[in-house]
């Protein structure tokens, strides 16, 4: 009988853009692959491969404490149901309430911190929760792998660990699926922002960044990728009447664009490890970020992309400055970096050989 692996995750994007190869490489050594979470048009090509799928719902920015419970029996019963031989978690409510499920059940799991979330991050009485459910979710968990140094040393200060960590270069990246692009001319420069639109991402010092750039270099053009929460429907609304921005909302093949682009800018407040640099530099982009862990790994300072000071608008708008004053070779050359520096440290491969090795050693000592 083939053994069953369990993934758990919040979005059909999480598991099919980011983790697909791993599922591959499972179905390749004849492994049963289980996939429980919210139905997406990904899931079609997923289950192609041959993985199964189990549907739910999953509230996954809300703190409804009777649809969290729900989750948790539903976790549960797939485990009871289906007694898989290992559960993989992703993401915040899968980790903890799968997690749980995993305890309760007995049964080998293996969750990856992808970042902590702003409920763990801020004092109060959600870090208070937060932290707790992590404590008795993580408990037992055979590893814990984290994305960057940041979340692993302040999950074991909060006193949150399983049997044992490890740490990962993030969700890694497909070489050959995010392969190098040409570096355009820069008669006009594009600034691309990635992910979904909301504070968290800081889109908001992206904005303003665009109108105050644009009105000093009419040769740029600011692009946005990505759905958005309802409050800035106006907002990007407003701001591309004005022609400060280019909103494209969600795409579908994200390469069109890195085709144009002369650099990604990336504001956001907390990462696990952004796929939005890892792809972006793997296609031999520039990347400009914030300062945070998870974007720091991927950045070498003026040799691959440029940091300012995350949550500081002038910061941000003297980087965005100082890159369009360089040369177009010192531009080319940051993009050529970056792809050197992923296929040295980011590749994907990296990633699905350590969790392979991880899930065989779970196999060997329940033997």
């Amino acid at each position: 009988m083939n053994k069953t692996i369990l993934i758990l995750v919040n979005h059909d994007i999480v598991i099919y853009n980011f983790r697909k190869e791993l599922v591959e490489a499972l179905l390749e050594k004849d492994y049963k692959v289980i996939i429980s979470c919210p139905y997406g048009i990904s899931i079609d090509k997923l289950t192609k491969l041959g993985a199964i799928h189990i549907d739910l719902n999953i509230d996954r920015h809300g703190v409804n404490p009777i649809k969290d419970l729900k989750l948790l029996f539903h976790y549960k019963k797939i485990i009871k149901q289906h007694k898989p031989d290992v559960v993989l978690t992703y993401t915040i409510k899968p980790n903890i309430y799968g997690g749980i499920a995993s305890r309760i059940t007995k049964t080998p799991y293996v969750p990856n911190i992808t970042g902590l979330g702003t409920a763990i991050e801020k004092k109060g009485i959600l870090k208070f929760i937060s932290t707790n459910l992590y404590k008795v979710a993580l408990k037992k968990a055979h590893t814990i792998f984290f994305q960057n140094k940041e979340n692993m040393n302040f999950m074991l200060k909060e006193a949150i660990k399983g049997k044992s960590q490890k740490l990962i270069p993030g969700s890694g990246v497909n070489i050959e699926e995010f392969s190098y692009i040409n570096y355009p001319k820069d008669d006009i420069l594009h600034f691309l922002f990635i992910g979904r639109v909301m504070k968290a991402k800081g889109i908001d010092y992206y904005l303003e960044a665009a109108k105050t750039i644009k009105e000093k270099y009419p040769n740029t053009v600011f692009h946005i990728l990505g759905g958005y929460e309802e409050d800035y429907r106006v907002i990007l609304d407003d701001y591309q009447s004005k022609g400060y921005i280019k909103y494209h909302g969600r795409v579908e093949n994200v390469r069109e664009y890195h085709k144009i682009a002369h650099a990604i800018v990336h504001p956001t407040f907390h990462e696990g490890m952004s796929n939005v640099l890892l792809e972006a530099a793997s296609s031999g982009r520039p990347i400009i970020a914030s300062n945070i862990s998870g974007c720091v790994e991927i950045i070498d300072e003026g040799v691959n992309g440029l940091k300012f000071e995350v949550k500081n608008q002038l910061s941000l708008n003297d980087v965005i400055n100082k890159f369009i004053n360089l040369s177009y070779e010192e531009k080319k050359q940051m993009g050529i970096k970056g792809r050197e520096k992923v296929l040295m440290e980011f590749n994907r491969e990296i990633v699905v050989n350590v969790y392979m090795e991880m899930i065989k050693n779970i196999m060997e000592d329940r033997q």
